[in-house]
């Protein structure tokens, strides 16, 4: 299949409430034409909400969407143009795969001839050339799966959405079908909004992640800016694994388990704060460190063993846990102090990040 001419998405001041509970607090969202943007978040938080509104299958309180130039807030869903792959697949059991993925263009009124050629050019994209024929309960979950992809694409819609459509499968399996989508989406172009609660794999398949607690988004970046500048602690703490510690400001100055910290360039927050560490950015010090270094020290709690890489647990003097991650490769188990040793740990200054001490999860 040929690249898509795609549409942007344009959301504003979108609201939904469901009695007291806002489902959607006066969203706004601009979402680039070709951009795979992921609405991540844990359950409730409102992103399979507005999935379901730039749908058409649910409308907003208030609010406007257009894709590209026009408004489609009181648009019926099948005439928005867009593929939809949903969690449980919704393939029809009595019609086999080629028919399934022609279901879309028989509502279009495609002619056969033409739908017959195209659905053998969705199941080549989707890497099932050959499987027109087979019965949709003959097929294992990645095939189930990737039919769906191909029924929501073979009639070339401008957008893509997908509700968790990954969920259902096991880690390898999900692991693999991520990159698949990824490759997919390059090769085609549509606009694809893509809705899950896993950070790992919005991590790894999106050009931007919408961070959305409570019916608002909290942030809206690039996933590596996301994960090393975290705008809160609620989205420090929901993507990836975070420790966090109390900071007090002395004479303009942060200190932090009886130290002065030495931070990044740039502006600090305001008011309160918190020392973000994640377990990975932590050394774990052998002899003396260099003087350049933020340092912790504590005791050993515990080692725990997690294959290619290992977690050691700390607890410093004044009773904060605290976590770094190293890779068990060569002797550096053995090196490691081992439960109830002292350990001194070491942060550089690029890595020292404050976050205001307000937006832990609830």
């Amino acid at each position: 299949m040929a690249r898509t001419a795609s549409l942007p998405i344009t959301v504003r001041q979108i609201c939904k409430a469901y009695g007291p509970v806002r489902a959607l607090d006066r969203i706004d969202l601009d979402i680039e034409s070709g951009e795979f943007l992921t609405l991540l978040g844990p359950s409730g938080s409102g992103k399979t909400t507005l999935l379901m509104v730039l749908a058409g299958f649910t409308r907003p309180d208030s609010g406007s969407l257009k894709f590209g130039a026009d408004e489609v807030i009181r648009l019926a869903p099948h005439k928005r143009d867009l593929g939809m792959v949903f969690q449980n697949y919704a393939l029809f059991p009595h019609m086999n795969v080629g028919a399934n993925i022609a279901f879309p263009l028989r509502l279009r009124g495609v002619p056969r001839a033409e739908a017959e050629r195209r659905v053998e050019q969705a199941l080549e994209t989707v890497q099932l050339a050959g499987y027109g024929g087979r019965r949709i309960d003959q097929l294992s979950g990645g095939q189930r799966q990737r039919v769906a992809l191909a029924r929501a694409i073979v009639f070339e819609p401008r957008i893509l959405l997908m509700d968790e459509p990954l969920s259902a499968l096991d880690k390898q399996l999900r692991e693999h079908m991520q990159i698949e989508l990824r490759r997919l989406h390059d090769k085609l172009g549509m606009t694809t909004v893509y809705v899950t609660h896993d950070q790992r794999e919005a991590l790894t398949m999106s050009d931007r992640i919408a961070v959305i607690h409570h019916g608002r988004i909290q942030q809206l970046d690039q996933p590596r800016r996301l994960y090393e500048r975290p705008a809160s602690r609620f989205v420090a703490e929901f993507i990836g694994e975070s420790s966090f510690l109390p900071v007090e400001r002395v004479n303009g100055a942060f200190h932090c388990a009886g130290q002065a910290l030495k931070l990044p360039a740039g502006p600090a927050p305001e008011g309160r704060t918190v020392l973000m560490l994640r377990p990975e950015r932590l050394q774990i010090v052998a002899g003396t460190a260099p003087g350049h270094l933020n340092l912790l020290r504590g005791t050993v709690e515990a080692v725990v063993y997690q294959g290619d890489s290992f977690l050691l647990q700390a607890r410093l003097a004044d009773g904060s846990a605290v976590g770094a991650r190293g890779v068990s490769t060569g002797g550096a188990l053995a090196a490691i102090p081992q439960p109830g040793g002292s350990v001194t740990l070491a942060l550089s200054p690029e890595d020292t990040i404050l976050l205001p001490a307000e937006g832990a999860s609830e």
